[in-house]
């Protein structure tokens, strides 16, 4: 059975963001938490609850959470939420570096930290994201327990 994996960002690091994804779902895996600008606006528009509850039902049936991590993903809120979240569903936890990705206009970031704490945390570059992220969320995955 696949493994469906959540991936928590910042939404302005979008672009990098769907590098990493479509790493994930090109190898016949599942990827939720993503949602184009138009319908977040409407899921925004409607308030904190319903932020909450689009991404409680993200979550479900998901095993692991990826937290992508750029220049302010460690001050979002919804990006704290989502790791809460996870962890009370007991899913695996790790991160990934993704500031060196190169956004649409060709530009990298900063990164503000290593998030989620206590959780293992990966550099997409220099650790071959794509060819180890699998692995990287298997291990997830066994240590909490999937």
């Amino acid at each position: 059975m696949a493994r469906k994996v959540f991936f928590s960002f910042k939404y302005e690091d979008v672009t990098r963001a769907m590098v990493v994804r479509n790493s994930w779902v090109t190898k016949e895996k599942e990827a939720a938490g993503f949602i184009d600008a138009a319908d977040f606006e409407e899921v925004e528009r409607k308030g904190d609850a319903s932020i909450k509850a689009w991404i409680d039902q993200q979550l479900e049936g998901t095993s692991v959470t990826v937290v992508l991590v750029g220049a302010k993903t460690c001050g979002s809120k919804w990006v704290k939420y989502e790791i809460e979240q996870s962890k009370k569903r007991g899913n695996g936890l790790l991160g990934i570096d993704i500031s060196k990705i190169k956004n649409f206009d060709g530009e990298t970031s900063d990164r503000c930290g290593q998030i989620p704490d206590g959780y293992p945390f990966y550099l997409w570059f220099k650790e071959e994201g794509y060819k180890n992220m699998g692995d990287w969320i298997e291990k997830a995955a066994t240590d909490a327990g999937h």
